[in-house]
């Protein structure tokens, strides 16, 4: 990051984009000192931030080519326990980072095969996961079903509430001096001589910065104002979800689980969130009865009991998804304009690693290594390569 004031004279930020990554990045960069205004179209942290169920699942959902996102949501897995207490002691808010594990239930012959594929791949990067027969998964989880056959034990991905979470950020990031604009679309970036100069709103207001960082999720690559190649390639997944009511003094479930199609994530008010679909349907927003009787179907095959629960809510959110659904991170090729998007569904498990590598870089100039494997410029390559 260079050209931009430094030392003593903090640079002007602007961020697109007020869910939880824009304004984990506020919070970092206001601390230091540096004055920052966030935009967002709608409410803060109304978008993939409110819609998420706070899953902390760097091991579970370990894929093969994904080494450096791996490595990147351990790092942050482990940053999660102190991020969690700084935000407390900013703003009285706990955000309920549970530590139970996740239990990945195989219902079937087959679904225990694809498991223990999944299993040679972690025990191949070395991660903390292990085969449980059925009876110690239903000793950790007596309400699963009579059918399992066992499951894979996930010890340190664990959960967050992530509507609690949005609440503390958007609170610490205010009470640190950073100004949120909510209802206010950003239409472009501005800049001059190849460089970022702020950005223009839809009503035409123009901020002027000496940094600016896109983090508006899934609709980042709708931001006019850069080239082609300067778009982030970010799509809009839609996922329904639901929450169930259980009773708080005798949940049906405790822990984080994951079965064929569908995982479930309990709360310690007694809702029990069920998700959630992938659907490339661009900005859909409706409730489907296919898609909430699809995730119904299979969660009741994990966790027979839930028949009796009622249903407390349904909605609808779009994770960023980018062309190889890895986050784009870190400065692109126009001076002064930085990334941090696409997180598809790891946005909350990255929180706190975005935010720390991003301010570094904003303020710093220093771009850590970690960075690296998810700047913008994979694309180009990519495209160039073929």
């Amino acid at each position: 990051m260079q050209g931009h004031p430094t030392n003593h004279d903090k640079p002007r930020v602007a961020i697109i984009g007020a869910g939880v990554i824009g304004l984990a990045i506020a919070w970092r960069l206001a601390t230091r000192g540096v004055p920052v205004r966030l935009f967002d179209q709608a409410a803060a942290g109304g978008g993939a931030s409110h819609a998420a169920a706070g899953m902390l699942a760097a091991v579970m959902e370990a894929e093969p080519g994904e080494e450096a996102l791996v490595t990147l949501g351990r790092a942050s897995q482990a940053l999660w326990p102190r991020f969690a207490i700084e935000l407390q002691d900013a703003t009285g808010i706990d955000v309920e980072l549970r530590d139970e594990g996740t239990l990945i239930v195989a219902l079937t012959a087959d679904d225990r095969a694809r498991l223990m594929h999944q299993l040679a791949l972690q025990t191949k990067l070395a991660l903390p996961i292990e085969w449980i027969n059925a009876a110690e998964a239903r000793r950790r989880e007596p309400r699963l079903s009579a059918t399992l056959a066992g499951a894979l034990w996930s010890p340190q991905d664990h959960q967050v509430d992530n509507r609690k979470l949005v609440a503390a950020l958007h609170k610490a990031a205010s009470a640190a001096g950073a100004i949120i604009n909510e209802q206010a679309a950003v239409a472009g970036v501005t800049s001059a001589a190849g460089r970022a100069t702020g950005v223009v709103l839809a009503n035409g207001d123009e901020c002027p910065a000496d940094v600016v960082v896109l983090a508006a999720g899934a609709w980042s690559r709708g931001i006019g104002g850069l080239a082609p190649d300067m778009q982030p390639p970010v799509r809009p997944v839609k996922g329904q979800m639901l929450a169930l009511r259980m009773d708080p003094k005798a949940p049906l479930v405790s822990h984080v689980v994951c079965a064929p199609g569908v995982y479930l994530v309990p709360r310690r008010d007694g809702r029990l969130l069920i998700g959630a679909t992938v659907e490339e349907q661009r900005f859909d927003s409706a409730l489907t009865a296919g898609g909430i009787l699809t995730l119904l179907e299979a969660a009741w095959r994990a966790v027979p009991g839930i028949e009796e629960l009622s249903i407390d809510e349904m909605w609808v959110g779009h994770r960023p998804g980018s062309r190889d659904d890895a986050p784009i991170l870190g400065p692109g090729p126009m001076q002064g304009l930085v990334y941090a998007t696409g997180h598809y569904r790891n946005g909350i498990l990255l929180t706190p690693i975005t935010a720390d590598l991003i301010a570094r870089a904003v303020i710093d100039g220093v771009v850590d290594p970690a960075l690296a494997p998810f700047g913008i410029d994979r694309f180009t390559l990519a495209r160039a390569a073929e």
